[in-house]
């Protein structure tokens, strides 16, 4: 590789670094390790990436010594595993002191993970970023043998996006009609068009959203898998934002399309919800009750984003409301978040987590119907499974205290859950 060419992109990138503007991110990084940074495209890691390499210079470490590439720069178009050694030896030309290795979107590079351990073995510096979520099966985690540790990173929650949009929310203190009115208008806006970093100086949100979705998520999924057949990945994807708030089987979305006319296999259908997971498009969570062969196959499907979801739904507040939640529980709880569902016994939790004996019911509101509905749910829930002992119901707007049947649940409004969690 061209190591004037290597420089060039090498500096061209600290100057981007250099005037960028970094909202503050609820990530902790340890000062030592070597981190890989994944998930959906334009959630912000390269820009937390620039934030380590601005805490590094405030630490003392020069630009000569961060080494910043960004493997999508059309001038590595023809880069490939044999020229990494070149960088090495670039940075080996710029500076005599250590190096601090930045590789963004390392995934276009075949075998980037072999270079990735020697580095690591090599106790250099390294952060790593990528959007494909094979870069942690279990077979590359075996290959990177532990060197690296993993941060899934989600487009801003709430706190990080009035932050981005300048809004000061502190619980402790009292808030000026003025500010709990920016507040309210920038809670409606994060629940329809998501938390995307770059979205938040949009005027037309929803036509930046449409925009990443179209041309780079639903492209890059096509053109990684060789899809053939993109229509039907479009409408599967339409259809499975049209299950929100409810389980649903490969069997069941392979019905659905054949009634409107796509025609695809139920082993195509399989593969795609695979890619869009791979993609961080989606996510899923199982059936705690359910034996494991229904566990798999009977999930729940929420958006990784709620500005995608938005697009596929009109005039639907409750689905967006769960879906919001379900992100903001999926990103603290990972695997261990289920939904509770048996028609022997009548349950239907939305969420539960049994790592802190929670359920979890989201509702628009409780008024009229729905209150008598939604307390029952979890009053039932609490006579069949003992080891729950929080009882939550989000809401829009609504906030109270119910005490009933020997429980206490909490009505909690989604300002607070999502500003105060």
């Amino acid at each position: 590789m061209n190591h004037e060419l290597l420089k060039t992109v090498i500096q061209d990138q600290h100057g981007v670094i250099e005037r960028s503007e970094i909202v503050p991110r609820e990530y902790k990084f340890e000062k030592n390790a070597n981190y890989i940074l994944v998930g959906l495209r334009r959630a912000g890691k390269s820009t937390m990436l620039y934030k380590l390499v601005k805490d590094l210079l405030a630490d003392g470490v020069t630009w000569n010594q961060i080494i910043y590439i960004n493997f999508e720069d059309e001038r590595l178009s023809e880069f490939s595993i044999k020229d990494f050694d070149d960088i090495l030896s670039v940075q080996s030309e710029i500076s005599d002191d250590r190096g601090y290795y930045f590789f963004d979107e390392i995934q276009n590079i075949d075998g980037w993970e072999r270079f990735a351990r020697r580095m690591a073995d090599s106790k250099e510096r390294v952060y790593i970023t990528g959007s494909n979520a094979k870069m942690l099966s279990k077979d590359m985690e075996a290959k990177l043998g532990g060197r690296y540790m993993t941060k899934l990173v989600y487009p801003y929650n709430f706190r990080e996006y009035l932050e981005a949009d300048h809004i000061k929310y502190d619980k402790r203190e009292g808030l000026s009609t003025r500010t709990k009115g920016k507040i309210a208008k920038a809670l409606n806006e994060y629940m329809h068009f998501g938390g995307f970093p770059e979205s938040v100086s949009y005027s037309e949100k929803r036509e930046y959203v449409e925009n990443i979705y179209q041309k780079i998520l639903l492209g890059d999924i096509i053109t990684r898998n060789d899809i053939r057949n993109p229509y039907a990945l479009r409408i599967l994807i339409k259809k499975i934002a049209e299950t929100i708030c409810n389980d649903v089987s490969f069997t069941k979305l392979h019905s659905s399309l054949l009634a409107v006319g796509t025609s695809v296999s139920k082993d195509a259908i399989i593969s795609y919800v695979s890619y869009a997971r791979d993609a961080y498009l989606i996510f899923s969570i199982k059936n705690y009750v359910s034996k494991f062969a229904k566990r798999e196959s009977n999930p729940k499907y929420y958006f990784c984003d709620n500005g995608l979801l938005g697009l596929f739904l009109y005039n639907k507040e409750p689905a967006l409301l769960e879906n919001v939640v379900a992100v903001s529980l999926h990103k603290k709880y990972e695997e261990n978040l289920y939904y509770l569902k048996s028609t022997k016994t009548k349950t239907d939790i939305d969420f539960y987590i049994p790592e802190d004996s929670m359920a979890v019911q989201v509702s628009y509101s409780i008024e009229g119907e729905a209150r008598e509905r939604e307390i029952m749910n979890l009053v039932r829930l609490s006579k069949q499974m003992d080891a729950i002992t929080k009882y939550i119901i989000i809401t829009y707007e609504e906030e109270d205290t119910i005490k009933t049947d020997g429980i206490t649940i909490d009505v909690i409004p989604l300002l607070k859950f999502l500003a105060d969690e």
